[in-house]
């Protein structure tokens, strides 16, 4: 069971994705609407609530799941990525009217991304008397990972502390971003280093603490057990720019939300008079039956 002190900060976006694509799109409400993505998000967050018992919880959503202020640095920042489906897009109200029926505290911003707004949250949080679980399988946040918070990946249920994050990227927490900087991320369309990988990343930030570290000591990169050790360096300088914006795209941005205090993130219950009548609408009343905790 948690203790008070122990938080959850939930990145809602990959469980609403992941319950759209498994869940067939048959699923209507009465109205008509789609709602697969709605009832598998709903069905995760109940069950997160039910085994964990916590006390204490977060959820932050993206309000676009392609642009946010890295577009200014970077315009090509996650422009590959395809819009949702419109099926897709019209649920993701509905899943975050959803949680704050149950009373969760909901964070959602026009220009930060959901990863920014947990770091928001962690910020505010007093470091002595409180830890954290962030549920997400996004990598990116790894790099919070420290002595009082892990990344827990709800679908593959792997927890990741210190020692995890290590054996998972080969590099520490805080070396996430350098790493990002290096190999790049295909995913969030950040170059990185062209022709420098994910092993080579690695085995650079094994020698060198981080990018800062590595530029400063090209010379000794040419010393590195890795392959194409010798031209690495000059590959290294040429793209030098494109490795430090890399490292910042990645990195996230904790200044939003601000003065959140663990008060604000108790978790006393689902309040009935908003959800009841959400459910109904949705034609998921049976599922008022799974809250494990009601507003008294």
């Amino acid at each position: 069971m948690s203790t008070p002190s122990t938080v959850y900060l939930v990145d809602a976006s990959p469980y609403i994705f992941r319950a759209y694509f498994s869940i067939k799109g048959s699923m209507k409400a009465p109205d008509g609407q789609p709602v697969n993505a709605v009832y598998g998000f709903a069905s995760f967050v109940l069950k997160m609530l039910t085994e964990t018992e916590l006390t204490h919880v977060a959820m932050a959503f993206d309000r676009s799941l392609n642009t946010s202020f890295r577009n200014e640095v970077y315009p090509p920042y996650k422009a590959q990525r395809e819009l949702p489906p419109q099926e897709l897009e019209k649920q993701l109200h509905a899943c975050e009217a959803f949680v704050r029926a149950l009373g969760i505290a909901t964070y959602i911003d026009d220009r930060y991304e959901a990863d920014d707004l947990i770091a928001g949250v962690l910020r505010g949080l007093p470091e002595a008397s409180t830890d954290a679980v962030i549920v997400s399988s996004d990598k990116d946040l790894a790099q919070l990972v420290d002595g009082r918070v892990s990344l827990w990946d709800y679908a593959r249920d792997i927890r990741y502390d210190e020692e995890k994050v290590v054996e998972k990227f080969g590099v520490r927490p805080t070396q996430i971003v350098d790493y990002l900087g290096l190999a790049g991320d295909a995913v969030d369309n950040i170059p990185g280093v062209k022709g420098v990988g994910a092993k080579t990343a690695s085995s650079l930030l094994a020698h060198f603490d981080d990018l800062d570290a590595l530029y400063a000591d090209l010379d000794s990169v040419a010393t590195v057990p890795v392959r194409g050790a010798k031209s690495l360096g000059a590959k290294l300088a040429d793209q030098r720019e494109q490795a430090f914006l890399s490292r910042q795209l990645a990195t996230v941005a904790s200044d939003k939300p601000a003065g959140v205090t663990l008060d604000d993130l108790a978790w006393s219950g689902a309040d009935r008079a908003r959800l009841e009548p959400l459910l109904e609408n949705l034609g998921f009343e049976r599922m008022a039956n799974r809250v494990p905790r009601w507003l008294s």
